[in-house]
């Protein structure tokens, strides 16, 4: 079967997707559409990043880890993997460099 797919997933998005071993958890056809999604995601945050930047002036690490933060919570629909790759990948885009990116520790539901 000829796949005709102009879509380059690159090593770093594959690595989202691969076990230990280096082989992909989930089909090709998947994680070229999640790549797609997690692409167009980042350039879409590069405008909000620099908005945040210049009105609210923190760091750009800090920019970047209140990103990730929101991106790894439950309601994204991004898992922390991707979330990460995301953020790294904002960075890159901005061109400011990327801190360590730690997802949040999942709060226990109140009254528990």
């Amino acid at each position: 079967m000829y796949d005709d797919n102009q879509i380059h997933v690159p090593p770093s998005f594959m690595a989202v997707y691969s076990d230990a071993r280096g082989r992909l958890t989930a089909s090709a056809n998947e994680v070229r559409t999640r790549y797609e999604l997690c692409e167009d995601l980042a350039g879409h945050l590069v405008e909000q990043a620099q908005t945040l930047y210049h009105v609210q002036a923190p760091s750009e690490a800090e920019i970047l880890r209140r990103i990730h933060a929101g991106l790894c919570a439950a309601e994204s629909g991004v898992p922390v993997p991707e979330a990460t790759w995301i953020t790294t990948r904002l960075a890159e885009l901005l061109n400011w460099p990327c801190p360590a990116l730690v997802a949040p520790t999942p709060q226990p539901p109140e009254g528990s």
